[in-house]
């Protein structure tokens, strides 16, 4: 059954999901309008000679000044190819993207290494990432273990936000300190939204907390080009890291964009989130 709200106090709102010391930032970045599961604006290139990372990010960096990262972390015997089109998408919204060379990304150490290497690079005179990256504004996501992963990796005072994909059931949300998006199938089997993602998402009220239940999603929906995840995963990132207003559309407000959305089976927010 389709949950849906009525919101008060939008300003305030909207300001908890927009962060203001960013919210310039986005007006240095190509707009992509509300196309968020579309193509963004930016080339991509890929780097995998690092160790334990492989790298998505812009071709060029320098249009819009610093980018923000994301450290994503696979699914349990996979490795970042098989979200290749996820990877890249995000990466062509204006995102540096670092995914966990690894089939076992749930204690959320193993994205959180590609932090520490872009930090690495970031501060090396001469390097293609010198100044580049902003290491102020960090999401982390990730998909089965990953997503798990994810949720561990959030406890580090420097990731901002979190997006758990069918999440396994590694990391402790009562230890996150940032906004969180907890995404869920709905036919997904092998980690059931009813079970083991939405109990997650309820007791994550000391942050602002976002449910969104994908109509018919199966566990293997994420996989590939993230499916019908990509677009909310983006526009969620887009709103916390990149400060976007339209994209904090999406999640804030009583006429909020995915509020009433026929993409979910179920869809709610927390008080914190303005539900």
């Amino acid at each position: 059954m389709k949950k849906r709200f009525t919101l008060l106090g939008v300003v305030a709102i909207m300001a908890a999901l927009v962060p203001t010391s960013t919210a310039a930032a986005a007006t240095d970045c190509s707009s992509v309008s509300t196309g968020w599961a579309a193509r963004g604006p930016f080339a991509v290139t890929v780097e995998t000679g690092a160790p334990d990372t492989t790298i998505y990010r812009p071709a060029s960096l320098g249009a819009c000044g610093t980018y923000p990262v994301i450290v994503w972390g696979n699914g349990t015997g996979v490795g970042p190819n098989t979200y290749d089109g996820l990877l890249r998408h995000l990466a062509s919204h204006g995102f540096v993207v670092a995914a966990a060379k690894t089939a076992n990304a749930g204690s959320g150490r193993e994205m959180l290494a590609g932090l520490d290497y872009l930090a690495t690079r970031n501060s090396t005179p001469g390097d293609v990432y010198a100044g580049k990256v902003n290491l102020t504004r960090v999401g982390a996501t990730g998909h089965s273990q990953g997503g798990g992963g994810a949720i561990a990796a959030g406890a580090d005072p420097r990731v901002d936000t979190v997006v758990p994909i069918e999440p396994g059931p590694l990391g402790d949300v009562a230890k996150l300190h940032g906004p969180a998006f907890f995404l869920a199938g709905q036919d997904d089997n092998v980690v059931p939204a009813e079970t083991l993602v939405y109990p997650r998402y309820q007791r994550a009220d000391q942050v602002a907390a976002v449910y969104g239940e994908l109509a018919a999603a199966t566990h293997l929906t994420a996989t590939g080009d993230g499916g019908g995840f990509r677009g909310p995963v983006t526009a969620w990132f887009r709103a916390r890291l990149l400060g976007d207003q339209r994209a904090a559309a999406q999640f804030a407000g009583a006429n909020c964009g995915y509020c009433a959305a026929d993409i979910w089976s179920r869809f709610e927010r927390n008080a914190k989130a303005g539900g």
